[in-house]
């Protein structure tokens, strides 16, 4: 599914669409009404680890803000939430578990969007993308190819969002559900300036297998399978050494490279230019040598595809096997 890098930039494709009115709408989703979109106002979009969300309010509504007032409820959001603040509900929080697991879809409730009067508390919409999920802006995506049965249809949206403007934007392959706000920890997000690399790299020390907790979105929101593949080859790593054994400049290290990696890949994508991995679905590293290949995750969690080179990243001798 879209991580980080590619989240931030479908945020990217609707920001010129905040302070636009919806004037019309389409596309299959049965989780939310899309017909309650049609005549609101999108407010906000925020992005948060491999979560996208907007807000909409009523037009002329007393939830709808000026430029400033939206400044400042940015800010407050950004810092509503931590770990430190175990008696706060989190609604609609990024997942804290295994970080590639989809969520589960909430269903549908009429009065969980914004009213027509403004009278209800304002909503987001909360987007969290599947394995081919994708944001288009002023155009529709087409088949590139032939399904099984060998018919050209083209994929169909889960959401289309026609604005006052004349653009729309095109929403695929995608899970939607209201909520009352993105509170997430931004000091988390490997993409944010305020990415604390200091809980990070405790939450690397710990006898856990590095390639577990790289994927654990309560310190690294938005790193997902490619990423952490990438910079543990870059950061000569093996995936299933233990934190605690490993050295502290090692970690380090390792923490430069998904900062470095993500921003770059985020580069790539909006200069329209392609990923093109060291490790990842390869056979042979870049040096040559070839490459491991086996599903890993926690003995009773998700299991993910990991690549890695036995001669770069050579293992740590009390973790040659699987850990328990």
């Amino acid at each position: 599914m879209p991580e980080g890098p590619s989240v931030k930039k479908f945020q990217l494709l609707t920001s010129p669409f905040v302070g636009q009115v919806v004037t019309k709408v389409g596309g299959s989703s049965r989780k939310i009404n899309v017909n309650e979109l049609k005549a609101l106002k999108l407010q906000d979009s925020q992005v948060h680890g491999k979560n996208l969300f907007l807000a909409f309010v009523a037009v002329g509504g007393p939830l709808e803000l000026s430029a400033e007032e939206l400044k400042s409820q940015r800010e407050a959001c950004d810092g509503a939430s931590s770990p430190a603040q175990e008696g706060r509900e989190q609604v609609c929080a990024p997942q804290t578990g295994l970080a590639e697991e989809e969520p589960q879809d909430v269903p549908h409730s009429g009065s969980d969007a914004p009213d027509a009067d403004g009278e209800c508390p304002g909503s987001w919409l909360r987007v969290h993308f599947g394995l081919y999920g994708s944001i288009r802006a002023n155009e529709f995506s087409r088949a590139n190819k032939a399904s099984k049965r060998g018919d050209w249809k083209d994929p169909i949206p889960r959401l289309v969002l026609h604005f006052e403007s004349g653009g729309f934007l095109v929403f695929y392959n995608c899970r939607m559900h209201w909520c009352s706000s993105p509170m997430a920890d931004p000091a988390s997000d490997i993409l944010s300036m305020e990415f604390h690399r200091g809980r990070a790299l405790d939450a690397l020390r710990t006898p856990r297998p590095v390639c577990y907790t790289l994927l654990d979105q309560r310190y690294f929101s938005g790193l997902g399978n490619i990423i952490k593949n990438e910079i543990l080859y870059m950061a000569r790593i093996h995936p299933l050494a233990r934190g605690s054994l490993v050295a502290r400049p090692d970690l380090e290290r390792l923490l430069d490279c998904a900062a470095r990696f993500s921003s770059d890949w985020l580069q790539s994508k909006l200069h329209g230019q392609g990923l093109h991995p060291q490790i990842y679905q390869r056979q042979q590293c870049p040096l040559g040598h070839a490459v491991m290949k086996e599903a890993l995750g926690p003995p009773r969690g998700f299991k993910r595809l990991t690549w890695w080179c036995p001669q770069c990243q050579p293992a740590v001798p009390s973790e040659s096997g699987n850990p328990s």
